[in-house]
């Protein structure tokens, strides 16, 4: 019997798409395994000698500050997803109601938000770090002191160097939404538009019952990148703030990297690793359930 076309063109294409499927599986499915296989160990970041145990695992699950990462990680992934979305939604609205009514500016605009994007995460810390000093050549707070409001001590006050954080990753990262959704909104028909114009329908209900019905999908598949970029985020923060003051910033993917890098232990920072990957998934499935299911 000869075997259905579908099949035979499937058996074709997968030639072709072995290449690919060699370098995915190289540069992104290995370091998942090969972390796997750490965490199981008691394996050090410069001994070559090492164990299979429980003891990493363990170690992380048992740890005392533990709880507080979490904690960190909780409040500055959903704040720093929730900005970005939010804001990168404002920018995108504008951008297309400046671009429908002919204003001049719109591109300066979209270029001045992209110039954000393509900071590298370290500078971009770095960046803010010079912005929020509190010494004397600090902007912000030399800004506040011309109208005349005492300094805030933006880095060195566990109660604001997590907002500190969060306000430098959503700077950085709107203009991602904000593309996302802008090609988003450019897709909506503007005859849905016109038509709630003639049933005399005002800004807010246009935007509530045309708008975000259509977007989303955009939102919640922004969302889902963003979520994933922002948990494995650490860059920011350790040039900002470096985790501090004491672990008022650490969050869970920088300490993995302060336990593989400045404490050696190579089988706890897999570990770390893994839980983070988990949580990635965990999170990630969570949103997508709210997805269409179309579009799953």
């Amino acid at each position: 019997m000869t075997p259905p076309r579908r099949n035979r063109q499937g058996a074709g294409a997968l030639p072709w798409l072995m290449p690919t499927l060699l370098v995915l599986a190289l540069f992104y499915l290995y370091p998942v395994v090969e972390a796997l296989r750490l965490a199981f160990t008691d394996a050090r970041l410069f001994d070559t000698a090492a164990r299979f145990s429980l003891d990493s695992i363990t170690g992380v699950l048992r740890s005392a500050t533990l709880g507080v990462i979490l904690r960190n990680t909780l409040v500055y992934t959903l704040a720093s997803v929730a900005g970005q979305v939010a804001l990168g939604l404002c920018i995108a609205l504008l951008v297309v109601r400046a671009e429908r009514a002919r204003l001049r500016g719109t591109l300066a605009l979209r270029t001045i938000v992209l110039a954000a994007w393509v900071i590298p995460a370290i500078a971009n810390g770095i960046i803010w770090q010079l912005l929020f000093s509190e010494a004397p050549f600090g902007a912000i707070n030399s800004a506040l002191r011309l109208i005349g409001a005492s300094p805030v001590a933006w880095l060195s006050d566990p109660a604001n160097a997590m907002a500190s954080a969060v306000i430098a990753t959503v700077w950085q990262g709107t203009a991602y939404s904000m593309i996302l959704l802008y090609a988003a909104l450019k897709s909506i028909d503007p005859a849905l538009y016109e038509a709630a114009a003639i049933d005399d329908a005002n800004a807010a209900e246009r935007f509530w019952f045309i708008t975000l019905p259509h977007l989303r999908p955009a939102l919640l598949v922004n969302a889902i990148l963003i979520l994933i970029m922002t948990l494995n985020m650490f860059d920011t923060i350790l040039s900002l703030t470096g985790g501090g003051p004491g672990r008022a910033t650490e969050v869970l993917s920088l300490h993995a990297y302060n336990t593989v890098f400045r404490n050696f232990e190579l089988g706890r920072g897999a570990a770390l690793a893994v839980l983070l990957l988990v949580i990635s998934l965990s999170l990630t499935a969570l949103l997508t359930l709210l997805l269409p299911k179309g579009r799953r």
